[in-house]
């Protein structure tokens, strides 16, 4: 657009949504603009439905046989093969089980198995810190390890990649600037060196469309309660491509892993599939909670999914510059949507207490230290004028210096 758009051009954008019915499928409180999916994803209607037939009917009355009668013990295959329908993986090939961290774990010892004889693992040091961690932790395990941070040990993790290194572990979308990584070429990247990769979907997954066999990936995680609004604490998911399966070893050697789970073997013999990433007796009411939650996707088109994330972000760059760019906020996102995720990052130094006072404003967004405001924009329930209104309410914010309130300034355990 030539000039910044008005509130009746925004209205007119929301009146040729494709995706707009898609909203009355999500149960959002009045009067509150929810911009934090890239956090936790909205309650949908069916997730419920979900829950409640699985705690009433299967639980309460099927008791211990609904996981036979109602295939509870097939869930994560099933919920992983339909996460892989949106992630670009081949049915088999992903699993929804544990958290990402957990899954990380796994992930990178399963690659270092890959390549015994190599012991570098290389990450982004601006990547979300559990990935740091659970890094450090597999490391630990394994003497002569090292980790190589870009960031710290060169500008870029492209310069990290050699002879040596064994995995690279990536973040698709960096969690703080929504920055988008190029999976294709990071991945030829890291092959030509002969390394795994492991792509970490925290942020990509349901937000865009994801082609991790397009890319020749190895591996990957992800979470499934911020884009796939499954619910706090949902499942994580795993992928590994198929052609590594037989080699893989992961060290949660656990029984829903084995071959044959109920045959109750003394020795431990891992699935041949995508189950060998399995560890124990998984959650139900959380995966069933999923399985509602996933019933919507079957209904979107990712191409016009990530279409309409663009132009949300985009839109609110510009109305954000426009209206509210004298009061200090400066761009902390790449400002190319098709180099971001769909999320919007503004930086100022009073952040903490700018975005409380957005959210008893009925704008939720969410705080990253040690300056950062994060802006999500789920394309299934957030319009044009959603965005329209949560930038007036940030002007004002800023115009009166509302944030400068002490109660603001307060630090909650979760930001």
């Amino acid at each position: 657009m030539s000039s910044v758009p008005g509130v009746s051009e925004v209205g007119a954008l929301d009146a040729s949504d494709p995706l707009r019915h898609m909203r009355e499928r999500f149960i959002l409180p009045e009067g509150v603009i929810y911009l934090d999916g890239n956090s936790l994803g909205a309650a949908s209607k069916a997730a419920f439905i979900e829950l409640e037939t699985a705690a009433k009917e299967e639980w309460a009355q099927g008791l211990i046989r609904s996981w036979n009668k109602a295939h509870w013990f097939e869930l994560t295959q099933q919920l992983g093969d339909r996460i892989g329908r949106l992630i670009g993986a081949a049915p088999g090939e992903t699993v929804v089980t544990d958290t990402t961290s957990t899954n990380i774990y796994k992930a990178l010892h399963a690659a270092l198995s890959l390549r015994p004889d190599r012991s570098v693992i290389v990450a982004e040091g601006s990547s979300f810190p559990t990935d740091l961690y659970m890094a450090e932790g597999v490391a630990a395990t394994r003497p002569g390890t090292q980790i190589r941070l870009e960031g710290v040990n060169a500008p870029t993790i492209e310069e990290l990649i050699d002879d040596k290194v064994a995995v690279v572990l990536v973040n698709h979308v960096n969690y703080r600037s929504g920055e988008l990584r190029d999976m294709a070429a990071l991945t030829r990247k890291a092959h030509d060196a002969g390394a795994i990769i492991v792509w970490d979907l925290c942020h990509s997954a349901g937000a865009m469309p994801v082609d991790l066999n397009g890319a020749d990936a190895d591996l990957a995680v992800g979470c499934t309660y911020k884009y796939l609004n499954g619910g706090p604490g949902a499942p994580a998911f795993l992928f590994a491509a198929k052609r590594h399966h037989q080699d893989l070893r992961q060290p949660l050697s656990g029984w829903w892993g084995h071959a044959k789970p109920f045959a109750f073997e003394q020795g431990y013999e891992a699935d041949a599939g995508i189950r060998r990433f399995l560890c124990g007796t998984q959650p139900i009411l959380s995966l069933r909670a999923l399985k509602g939650a996933l019933d919507i996707w079957d209904d979107v088109d990712m191409a016009l999914l990530r279409q309409k994330s663009v132009e949300l972000g985009n839109l609110f760059i510009e109305l954000v510059e426009a209206h509210c760019g004298r009061f200090g906020v400066k761009l902390a996102s790449p400002r190319d949507g098709t180099s971001r995720g769909s999320q919007v990052s503004f930086s100022h130094e009073n952040s903490y207490a700018i975005m409380q006072a957005l959210i008893e404003r009925g704008v939720i967004g969410d705080f990253r230290a040690p300056d950062v405001m994060r802006f999500g924009f789920a394309p299934l329930y957030i319009g044009y004028h959603d965005v329209w209104n949560a930038v007036d309410a940030l002007r004002d914010i800023l115009e009166t210096e509302a944030w400068r309130e002490p109660r603001f300034a307060v630090r909650a355990a979760v930001t």
